[in-house]
């Protein structure tokens, strides 16, 4: 998520709510709200979801919502980026705080079960505790602060991944990396750049045979696909789909894959469908511009959908791909 994508979040609310009741008191103009709809490109697209597909809301109430992850003991993690807290959120939409931290953003769990998270403050990839506390696993590369960590995820190799924009750099904090990178975190924290070819890296997943990596960039609005060799490097990177949408429509954002390969992206207005061609099947527009999204529920089959200032949920005819689930 970015930092620009929030401010005008807080804006539009504001207008809406002055134009809503007014200088005098009295309602003067309807908000404008989304609907959720299921938009086809592709015949496709209806092997993934169903046409009645019902959305629903978990929570609601949070200030920016990022990174959800599935708890096999039946609840999600969430970030919010406003009230700088993660929060365990419940399928009845209770909330209970796990930690206060400045700008929390994307997590994932790592094969130990540890939950990790990009702690855009402190410049730095982190391990939340089961105490509430925190530890730093990487804040530099070659001696400098981390921009500001944005997502991560669980590689084929067992390292971490993660992309490291400008997006979420703190106001009036230097930024000591000349570029915006993606790297690689092993178990024994050594940090290693992937590629700095991208002016502002956000989302990344991996296919399921572990062969392809995706990764968006927000500035281009367009996502890239790389191959993977043994050791984690990346190479013949290519444009894998844009995602062209109007000021204020949303940029992409968080990526997921299903266990067919098809890929899943937050971007403009909802939530855009590929399959691993690079085809756009078609588009889960969003009452509320998502800026990310994970699978959950007992077999993953369900996308659950951070939305700005809600949590939703969607059952799919697809079954998830979950990289810290696999042997």
């Amino acid at each position: 998520m970015n930092r620009s994508t929030k401010t005008l979040h807080m804006a539009v609310t504001a207008s809406s709510l002055l134009l809503a009741v007014g200088a005098s008191g009295f309602l003067t103009a309807p908000r404008t709200v989304r609907e959720f709809q299921l938009q086809a490109e592709s015949p496709q697209f209806w092997n993934l979801v169903d046409h009645n597909a019902k959305l629903s809301v978990v929570g609601t109430g949070f200030g920016f919502t990022e990174g959800p992850v599935w708890d096999q003991a039946g609840f999600l993690y969430v970030s919010d980026e406003t009230i700088n807290k993660i929060f365990r959120l419940h399928p009845d939409g209770k909330k209970e705080e796990v930690i206060a931290l400045g700008d929390p953003d994307g997590n994932t769990f790592d094969r130990q079960h540890r939950l990790i998270d990009c702690a855009s403050v402190l410049r730095a990839i982190i391990e939340v505790t089961p105490d509430g506390k925190y530890k730093i696993l990487a804040d530099r590369y070659d001696g400098k602060k981390l921009n500001s960590p944005n997502d991560v995820v669980v590689g084929p190799d067992n390292a971490l991944y993660f992309t490291d924009p400008t997006l979420d750099l703190v106001a009036g904090e230097k930024q000591e990396i000349p570029f915006q990178g993606v790297y690689r975190l092993d178990a024994e924290g050594n940090l290693q750049l992937l590629t700095k070819d991208l002016t502002q890296p956000n989302g990344l997943a991996f296919s399921p045979d572990g062969k392809h990596f995706y990764v968006d960039d927000s500035k281009q609005r367009n996502i890239r696909v790389y191959d993977v060799a043994a050791d984690g490097t990346l190479t013949d990177g290519r444009i894998f789909g844009e995602e062209p949408g109007g000021k204020g429509d949303g940029v992409p954002d968080g990526i997921k894959v299903d266990k067919n390969g098809n890929v899943f992206v937050t971007g403009p207005k909802g939530i855009w469908v590929w399959d691993p061609r690079g085809n756009h099947l078609g588009t889960i527009l969003m009452p509320e511009q998502p800026a990310n999204l994970n699978w959950g529920d007992k077999e993953y089959r369900t996308l659950y959908i951070t939305a700005t200032t809600s949590v939703y949920r969607l059952e799919m005819k697809t079954q998830g791909y979950v990289p810290y689930l696999q042997p």
